[in-house]
């Protein structure tokens, strides 16, 4: 069984509006993931620093980040990574640049891990309806491009408030979604904004929304996570 997960973490700001990257941490050891997908995991302006500094990632949790060769001090592209278990073996991984309306980006990465070997894709989609659209068309063409001889796993903040339209629709050609759960706002979720998707070498065993304390605090997300199984 492999597990996987996918969070914004609002750049280490919880909904005190104080940055605290620790509390981070504590949920990404509560989710207990193999991998997972994080969203606005840089800060926004200047050198863009990692939300959550790489020695406290080291020593206070399980993961290590996908090493993307972007800026220094930054852990992801446009503010998206790739975490996994340090148990994993992290193969390959690249940016993806994709269309974009305000600068966005995707990151991918293959994984071998409790004897899967993926493809996984993270990304964090416009607040234009229209832009998302392309973006979902484009990380299509690239998710078959890298993900051609593993099963892959696409998750992110698609920013897609529709039950199944826009962006989804796209998604939804190729691939599967995970019933996950409501994730936005984490003091009252009622959006889906943040979804995981696999293709058909993969089967959904289990899904939820991680709502814990510490998730309530931690970010304006909730993490989403899903168990899934060879199909």
């Amino acid at each position: 069984m492999l597990k996987i997960a996918s969070y914004n973490i609002h750049k280490g700001v919880g909904t005190d509006r104080r940055r605290n990257p620790g509390r981070v941490i504590d949920v990404l050891n509560e989710l207990d993931a193999d991998i997972i997908a994080l969203q606005e995991a840089d800060r926004r302006f200047g050198p863009r620093a990692a939300a959550i500094p790489p020695l406290l990632l080291e020593q206070y949790s399980d993961y290590r980040a996908t090493p993307l060769d972007v800026q220094t001090d930054s852990m992801g592209w446009h503010g998206n990574a790739i975490l996994a278990h340090k148990s994993a073996q992290i193969t390959a991984h690249d940016i993806l640049h994709i269309p974009y309306l305000e600068p966005r980006g995707a990151v991918m990465a293959q994984i071998e891990v409790k004897g899967f070997d993926v493809s996984v894709f993270g990304m964090h989609l416009d607040l234009s309806g229209l832009w998302r659209r392309r973006q979902a068309g484009a990380i299509m063409k690239l998710a078959q491009q890298y993900g051609a001889d593993t099963p892959t796993i696409l998750m992110g903040d698609l920013n897609e408030w529709s039950a199944s339209g826009g962006c989804l629709s796209v998604f939804a050609r190729s691939y599967n979604f995970v019933d996950c759960g409501r994730s936005f706002h984490s003091r009252g979720p009622i959006a889906r904004l943040d979804r995981i998707m696999h293709c058909d070498r993969l089967a959904a065993v289990a899904g939820g929304v991680h709502d814990s304390a510490a998730a309530r605090k931690a970010s304006d997300h909730l993490p989403v996570w899903a168990q899934l199984t060879r199909a």
